[in-house]
């Protein structure tokens, strides 16, 4: 893509519509670009990706219907142009796992995948709520940049691009046991960060 070729350019009409674009766009780039940079070879891969994605979202604006969120929506058009790479296997970032990549967390489980003393987490109260919130969103957005590296791709690969544990098995070339380990290691400690990030500062019901 022509890195020439901006929203600011496309969208130089003066409207009040095109300048709250322009804002909302620029908000959610930042995290439309960390997300892709799990996925994708550099970070200039990465920029050409989230620049489709931003025209795309603006050139079918139209179609966005208030159901969802409108990040969410653009996070949605992000999501096939990432299937279309996956598929073509384009651009994107080589994957070598092996036991030593869960090292970091091995003390927060025993030895079969359970909650070692001190770690495990209370229960949530209501936690549907929760997900209405922003903020909510945006401390999990942390707690999923703070996963190690490989194991984040293979839980945002199943969870947020919604891909079969088979095909993930097949484009990252591991076995599926190293697959629902690193998932489910991945879970329990997602579910560790809410727990002391967000539910233990005021926020439970």
């Amino acid at each position: 893509m022509d890195q020439s070729t901006t929203v600011d350019s496309i969208t130089d009409q003066g409207s009040t519509e095109t300048h709250e674009l322009d804002q909302t766009f620029a908000q959610i780039r930042p995290r439309l670009l960390a997300f892709t940079r799990m996925h994708v070879n550099t970070d200039a891969d990465a920029e050409d990706v989230v620049q489709d994605t931003i025209l795309s979202a603006w050139k079918n604006r139209g179609r966005f219907r208030g159901e969802s969120r409108f990040e969410t929506w653009v996070f949605g058009i992000l999501r096939y142009k990432l299937l279309d790479l996956y598929k073509t296997r384009s651009r994107i970032k080589n994957f070598e796992f092996n036991d030593k990549d869960l090292a970091d967390i091995n003390d927060q489980f025993d030895g079969v995948e359970h909650w070692a003393e001190g770690y495990k987490p209370k229960s949530w109260k209501s936690p549907s709520h929760h997900f209405e919130s922003d903020d909510f969103w945006r401390v999990f957005d942390i707690c999923v940049d703070h996963l190690p590296d490989k194991t984040a791709r293979v839980y945002t690969l199943r969870e947020l691009l919604g891909i079969h544990t088979d095909e993930i098995c097949d484009v990252l070339q591991i076995s599926e046991a190293n697959c629902w380990t690193i998932l489910h290691r991945a879970r329990l400690k997602l579910r560790s960060c809410l727990e002391s990030s967000w539910f233990e500062k005021g926020e439970t019901l």
